[in-house]
């Protein structure tokens, strides 16, 4: 009755996350904790040799999510949903969304997946001696004026996915200074894309005469709990085309994937860290102090509030294991079995366990895409043993397990290199279900203790709701960082696994290998077309 009451009286605050295979709806109550849910499925396309999901499935996502998330509460509370506290939308970050002055889009979205900017990162790399990573919305603009795009002059806004979504909710073209870090880099002092690069890069393409400069173009950057726009008739309409849901909530800035992850697992702090481990694979640390050098392999980004963060992120994580999954079910179906995926998943990864340390002479590389970390542009994922290899169910597990993680790894020796301490790191996604897994296999990966907690499994969705809670609902003056700590997760419970010294020995002798194997993955690339 009371959590009725609470979401009648107009009280509730959703988050929405539009993940790379799921759009999800999340709705708190009070103590911050998910009271109802809603989703639906999705997959980008391969299209003109471009990664993209169509606008109209976007908005299809959206309204089932919602239309979902509304039917669970009539479900169990019996009552309509027609009012919120506040709002927030998340998704994937960077990628490629340009509009021109009438609100069309120019191009089909080109998404983060895309490794077809490689000119363009380069040369902004070396302009702004800053890493400029392939999937950055910067890097998708430059190298169209590459490519010699006639769009180009044409566009009059350019934002990502959360910014797009919330531009049409609210009228406001805003961003989240977490995701805008996606699109160019950010002055962690004055909270806003940096000046000095941005008169670098208008100074770059002046002489190509385009009517515009890059600051027009971008949303406003916004951190944490501020005045992001409301919800109108409009956007009321977009969101519940069933007419219930009443406009005027409060919407927090729009964020990505990354700083929901790292609100998610209250790794906004320094000396923080988080993974989110699913389709794509991230580690991000809170720094203490700037990196030494510029790595290729390392991304700056923010927090939600604009503090410096040191980002790997790898395309591919658990494709492979994903497909494998479904090989397995197909077996289970063909001797009349009836397949329980998550029993299949629990049996794969408890297995990897049991595994040889070291893989035993079994390399799996998930590159269903590029992968700019480790240097590839496309994508061949490969299973290669040596002739005298013990191929059995936990051995082929352990190595599956290892590829998931294997070029984030690269990029966390960097930053090991660079003397990145981490007093926490936090796992979340569907690489931490299993218990005890997943997080080992981390555990060995980064050289130090991994913790779940039991609301891991929550992710992006809640961590935007918890982002949209602080937005009306904090005390004057309050940080991010104290609202979380004091307000969400004190008292809150988790599993925490160091490294195995064996395991931590066995991933280093598999990465040995991993690496001297990338020829092969080369050569597969130059070698099997599509």
């Amino acid at each position: 009755m009371e959590l009725k009451e609470y979401i009648a009286s107009g009280q509730a605050v959703l988050g929405i996350e539009f993940g790379s295979t799921r759009i999800k709806a999340v709705l708190i109550g009070p103590d911050h904790a998910p009271i109802a849910s809603g989703d639906y499925a999705w997959e980008n396309r391969y299209e003109n040799e471009l990664w993209t999901y169509s606008l109209d499935d976007v908005w299809t996502g959206l309204q089932t999510a919602y239309a979902g998330l509304v039917a669970d509460v009539r479900a169990t509370y019996g009552v309509e949903l027609k009012q919120l506290r506040a709002l927030g939308v998340s998704a994937m970050m960077h990628g490629y969304l340009a509009f021109d002055r009438d609100g069309e889009l120019l191009v089909p979205f080109r998404t983060w997946r895309n490794t077809v900017t490689g000119p363009a990162a380069a040369e902004l790399t070396a302009l702004l001696n800053f890493n400029i990573p392939q999937r950055w919305s910067i890097a998708h603009l430059h190298q169209a004026i590459l490519n010699g795009e006639p769009h180009v002059k044409d566009i009059a806004f350019l934002t990502t996915l959360a910014g797009y979504v919330h531009w049409k909710l609210t009228g406001q073209k805003v961003l989240g200074v977490g995701d805008a870090s996606g699109m160019f880099p950010i002055d962690s002092a004055t909270g806003n894309y940096d000046a000095v690069m941005m008169e670098r890069y208008d100074a770059r393409v002046a002489p190509l005469g385009f009517p515009w400069k890059l600051g027009e173009l971008l949303p406003r950057v916004l951190a944490a709990g501020e005045d992001a726009g409301s919800l109108t008739a409009e956007g009321a309409r977009l969101l519940d085309p069933a007419g219930v849901l009443e406009p005027g909530c409060p919407l927090a800035p729009p964020e990505g994937d990354a700083g929901t992850g790292m609100t998610a697992t209250n790794a906004v702090t320094v000396r923080t860290g988080n993974v989110s481990a699913g389709t794509s694979v991230f580690a991000m640390i809170v720094l203490e102090k700037a990196l030494s050098r510029v790595h290729e392999e390392i991304d700056m980004v923010t927090t939600p509030t604009g503090a410096p963060v040191a980002m790997v992120h790898c395309n591919n994580c658990t494709n492979e294991i994903n497909a494998w999954a479904g090989v397995f079910r197909g077996l289970l179906e063909a001797l009349g079995q009836k397949a329980d995926m998550n029993a299949i998943y629990t049996a794969m990864f408890r297995a990897a366990l049991e595994g040889e340390k070291d893989g035993g002479n079994i390399l799996l590389y998930n590159y269903l895409s590029g992968e700019p970390v480790a240097g590839l542009s496309d994508g061949r994922p490969l299973l290669v043993r040596t002739p005298g290899a013990k191929l059995d169910f936990a051995g082929f597990m352990r190595s599956q397990l290892y590829g998931a993680l294997a070029t984030l790894k690269i990029g966390l020796d960097i930053l090991a290199g660079e003397d990145v301490t981490v007093d926490r790191l936090m796992g979340h996604g569907g690489f931490f279900k299993t218990p005890e897994a997943g997080q080992r296999i981390m555990a060995a990966a980064a050289g130090a203790p991994v913790s779940v907690m039991k609301t891991a499994g929550e992710g992006g969705p809640w961590g935007m709701a918890l982002l949209a809670a602080y937005r009306v609902n904090r005390e004057a003056g309050q940080s991010l960082e104290d609202y979380l700590a004091e307000r969400v997760f004190a008292g809150q419970t988790g599993s925490t696994l160091e490294p195995d010294p064996a395991d931590v020995a066995g991933f280093n002798a598999f990465m040995k290998q991993y690496v001297e194997g990338l020829a092969i993955q080369r050569a597969a690339i130059d070698h099997l077309s599509e």
